[in-house]
């Protein structure tokens, strides 16, 4: 049987930028079948995205799923909460991680498992002060910088 590797549907690109990720878990997610469909056509967005426990479940909130053209009566509310699935013992977990003050949980990726099943890709993280967002955009850059020279030293 062949392997496939995941394959990301959708990505929250501004996560990495606004927080700082201490831990990364996988969860499943409870779909409906236009919504599965709709996000393997890239049709979805996790921009302003969070998920929260609550009464010992796992919820993701304004995930933006876009209505599948072909769906008629089937379609689902674009941005209904969605259930997570996790292990118990994960979600107590995530539960005390999140009771810190300043801590959330944000997806970082909706992607297809090797089998085919829809993962989200959930992090703990720290909301960024502004400086600490400057202080890496000059990190980038001095990095940049240093790899630029060493091309150039051994050209």
């Amino acid at each position: 049987m062949r392997e496939r590797a995941s394959r990301d549907l959708v990505t929250n690109r501004k996560a990495r930028h606004d927080y700082h990720i201490l831990e990364t878990y996988e969860a499943g997610i409870a779909l409906a079948g236009t919504e599965v469909k709709s996000l393997r056509e890239g049709k979805a967005n996790l921009k302003d995205s969070f998920a929260r426990v609550e009464k010992g479940e796992l919820y993701l909130y304004n995930m933006h799923i876009s209505p599948y053209e072909k769906g008629n009566i089937y379609n689902k509310d674009p941005l209904r909460p969605r259930k997570l699935l996790m292990h118990r013992k994960e979600i107590d977990r995530l539960y005390g991680l999140v009771k810190e003050k300043g801590v959330t949980l944000i997806p970082l990726r909706v992607y297809l498992n090797e089998r085919g099943l829809v993962k989200v890709e959930l992090a703990v993280a720290k909301g960024k002060t502004l400086y600490d967002k400057r202080e890496d955009i000059k990190r980038r850059d001095a990095q940049r910088e240093m790899e630029k020279a060493f091309k150039e030293y051994y050209r």
